[in-house]
């Protein structure tokens, strides 16, 4: 038993480093928001103090009725899924408050309601609610209407891959806080999974949840485009390019992939552990 604590004891510690080290950089914040961004369009209905809202309302109102379906019945899973989203979120919300007061990025009044919890819109606030309720739906929905699993054998191979990926990039770009932090607590993440968790059930979701991340990727990218400017006259949220990794993918920064990675695959691992309990 103590040699169990003191490997978990390792890890969060590791968990610790890997978020604070690049924190520790002096020249955070220097550069500035960025406001013109590529577009695809622009939504009238988006041009509101209520745009972030709206995004909230089309992500969360379809799951949310969805629920109920008599075969997946994701609203039995909400036992667990909660405290997992509970947990994740405070996590990112500090993280949240801290970035956006060193000016990694900022929030468009012009799009927002006006109402905010330490310095936070409360519709940033509902972001780490929505979002991973809905996606957690996705994966859940895979489980059941696609048994087909084409990860599974490989899993092992592509999970240690992400994770020196991640690691790497972290490396490569330690002065670009967001890009740093972020890929920083991905690779810690995987390896937790690899070698603090590695059992056959953990390495079955994993393979899933990589499935139903690369589907969730779909609406992320509309969601997150119409958030970062693709819609909009300007961005709801900006972003301080001299911190991530200053390319985008339309209007949606590289960094927001591992981002929301980290995000979901944080929440997906609470999830299943409390489910198991």
């Amino acid at each position: 038993m103590a040699g169990f604590q003191r490997k978990y004891l390792f890890w969060l510690l590791a968990g610790l480093l890997a978020g604070l080290l690049p924190l520790l950089d002096p020249h955070t914040g220097m550069g500035e928001l960025t406001r013109n961004v590529s577009k695809y369009g622009q939504l009238s209905v988006l041009e509101t103090p209520y745009a972030y809202l709206y995004l909230h309302v089309f992500t969360f109102i379809p799951v949310f009725a969805l629920s109920f379906d008599s075969r997946v019945h994701y609203y039995r899973s909400w036992k667990a899924l909660f405290p997992a989203v509970l947990l994740v979120g405070v996590i990112f919300i500090v993280w949240d408050v801290y970035f956006t007061y060193k000016g990694v990025w900022g929030f468009n009044e012009q799009y927002l309601s006006g109402y905010f919890l330490f310095k936070l819109p409360v519709e940033e606030w509902l972001f780490f609610f929505t979002v991973p309720f809905a996606c957690v739906f996705i994966y859940e929905c895979l489980n059941y209407y696609l048994p087909w699993n084409p990860f599974l054998n490989r899993e092992r191979l592509i999970t240690t891959g992400l994770m020196l990926f991640s690691f790497l990039v972290a490396i490569l770009f330690h002065k670009n806080i967001y890009t740093a932090t972020t890929f920083a607590l991905c690779g810690w993440l995987l390896s937790l999974h690899l070698y603090a968790w590695d059992a056959k059930r953990a390495s079955l979701i994993r393979s899933r949840f990589y499935m139903a991340y690369l589907v969730s990727c779909i609406p992320f990218v509309i969601v997150n485009g119409a958030l970062t400017g693709s819609f909009t006259k300007s961005p709801i949220v900006m972003y301080n390019d001299t911190e991530n990794l200053g390319s985008r993918l339309g209007s949606i920064p590289l960094d927001d992939f591992g981002y929301s990675f980290l995000l979901l695959f944080g929440v997906t691992t609470l999830y299943e552990l409390f489910k198991k309990k």
